[in-house]
């Protein structure tokens, strides 16, 4: 699955176990279908158990990263390559319908990059507005080029943002700057979101910073590292004593680890710790893929 173009948007792994995903869409702006939510979603939960894979670049083709879902009429035309799961057929106008398709689709890509344990990236090197700020905000750390804008602006077009970006929002921003932020149908640039919180750095390669990025979280113990990862996250929405019971379970499945006696080995010994010598079937303190 790692080198090969899927619906809207192409895969390839590089370095040290970084899946670089790159947004094609429909149109210039890589407006996204409901083949490519569908095939994001699968390609996800591909990466999300494959051992080769350690860390998730999101960026686009051109000069956009995602402009939103294709609302030129294209969102369930088969473009570009066939998705790896049949569409679901139109809604029709049909309220119950459209709640479903909801659900199934958009809703589903937004959980599975939220559900991701891997570190995910978003190399935004242009516009990332409503479906794609909302993938953007999934991720762990989004890295923005100087010329770089992001909002949702639903409104303009009379629609909610109604694939949870809304959600995400009010994470980084808090509900009183959400909301004053979608009903302003703010778009911003990204100096003006990496004041807000909502890129965490600008550069003007964002696609060569993320990969920086990437090097380093593809080198770090990843049991520990996505446990930790998952821990944060839900430490937001936890109480002090939900926290604690659940990093202690978590410590019980990583304080036994080979990386961390690697770890502890290498602090005695005074030299680098040579992780993730288990995922290439190794010794710990190997390097991995060593014989």
């Amino acid at each position: 699955m790692h080198q090969r173009t899927w619906q809207g948007f192409t895969t390839g792994l590089d370095g040290e176990g970084i899946l670089v995903v790159t947004l094609t869409g429909s149109n210039a702006v890589n407006a996204m279908t409901q083949g490519m939510k569908r095939d994001l979603a699968e390609m996800l939960a591909q990466a999300h158990m494959a051992d080769d894979v350690r860390v998730v670049l999101f960026t686009g083709e051109g000069n956009a990263f995602c402009g939103g879902d294709d609302i030129s009429g294209g969102f369930h035309s088969p473009d570009h390559a066939p998705a790896s799961v049949p569409l679901l057929p139109p809604t029709d106008g049909l309220s119950i319908r459209r709640y479903a398709s909801l659900r199934l689709v958009s809703h589903a890509l937004t959980r599975a990059v939220r559900d991701m344990d891997k570190p995910m990236i978003a190399a935004i090197n242009g516009h990332a507005i409503q479906s794609g700020l909302t993938l953007a905000l999934g991720c762990d750390y989004r890295i923005a080029a100087p010329g770089a804008k992001l909002g949702s602006a639903t409104l303009r077009f009379g629609f909610l943002p109604d694939e949870g970006g809304h959600h995400l929002l009010v994470e980084y921003l808090g509900a009183p700057r959400a909301l004053e932020f979608l009903l302003g149908n703010k778009i911003v640039t990204a100096i003006e979101a990496e004041r807000l919180g909502l890129v965490s750095e600008v550069a003007d390669d964002p696609v060569a910073a993320a990969r920086d990025l990437a090097d380093r979280l593809a080198r770090q113990p990843q049991v520990a590292l996505r446990l930790l990862k998952r821990a944060v996250w839900r430490a937001q929405h936890a109480s002090l004593d939900a926290s604690l019971d659940d990093i202690a379970l978590r410590a019980a499945l990583s304080d036994d680890h080979p990386d961390a006696h690697e770890g502890v080995a290498a602090f005695r010994e005074r030299r680098p710790a040579r992780f993730n010598a288990w995922l290439a079937g190794g010794e710990p303190g190997a390097e991995p893929g060593a014989e």
